[in-house]
């Protein structure tokens, strides 16, 4: 299968800044950090395949092999990672596999120790309620929750395929567990959480900090599991500051 390595957005000049969105996630999701960073760093959204993999015990290793030869492919020879969720798993595994190729790591709610997808229940095709039952869940901050919004993860697991291999992606996501590798992993690590994330909630990001060996850690209140979102200028401030260092 021919993949595409085409970015969904590549903007600015400077450092290249690879943005990994999460199961759902989309380019809107990294508005406020590509607003804030585009200025001085180049910022690079790869088309994540989550829908081209095939089903098998081995699609997140297909993934992190895709962003490894994005990547490749845009001839970035050092880049910094931003993750959020399953974003936040495949870099930390690339990371893990590419030591010399990653500056730092900033982790938001990431996926990898222990999440809590669907609370035991899956996406039903048809099912706007449900959908947007699973969206509110994973914000605190409801306000921040558009019908847009809504209606793009509705639209997503309309197709039974495509559902289907969401629910894929997320066992998988769950089966590889990342607490063997993780001290391993030497690159600088910014883990960003909110107090509120029932998804991975602040324990995970505890769990996190003790196993990294150079990770800092920051919380943020009324804050769920997508702090770039719900508390974008804390966010990109804590951000800043790490990549200063």
């Amino acid at each position: 299968m021919k993949l595409d390595y085409t970015p969904l957005l590549d903007v600015g000049e400077g450092e290249p800044m690879v943005l990994l969105q999460g199961l759902f996630g989309n380019l809107s999701n990294w508005s406020h950090v590509v607003h804030e960073f585009s200025p001085s760093y180049r910022i690079l959204i790869p088309r994540l395949p989550f829908f081209a993999t095939p089903v098998s015990a081995e699609r997140l290793d297909d993934l992190v092999q895709y962003v490894e030869d994005f990547i490749d492919a845009l001839g970035l020879k050092k880049v910094i990672l931003l993750g959020n969720s399953l974003g936040g798993q495949m870099a930390l595994l690339y990371a893990w596999r590419q030591p010399a190729r990653v500056k730092k790591l900033v982790l938001a709610a990431s996926s990898g120790l222990s999440e809590n997808n669907f609370d035991g229940t899956y996406p039903r095709i048809k099912d706007y309620a449900f959908i947007m039952d699973r969206v509110y869940k994973n914000f605190y901050q409801r306000e921040v929750v558009t019908t847009a919004l809504v209606d793009e993860v509705f639209q997503a697991v309309q197709s039974k395929v495509k559902a289907q291999s969401l629910v894929g992606l997320a066992r998988a996501a769950q089966r590889h567990n990342l607490a063997d590798i993780l001290d391993q992993v030497v690159t600088p690590t910014l883990l960003v959480w909110g107090l509120q994330d029932n998804i991975t909630p602040p324990e995970v990001a505890l769990q996190f900090h003790e196993r990294l060996p150079h990770s800092s850690i920051v919380f943020f209140e009324h804050c769920g599991h997508v702090p770039m979102i719900e508390q974008p200028q804390l966010f990109t401030k804590h951000v800043r500051k790490f990549l200063a260092r």
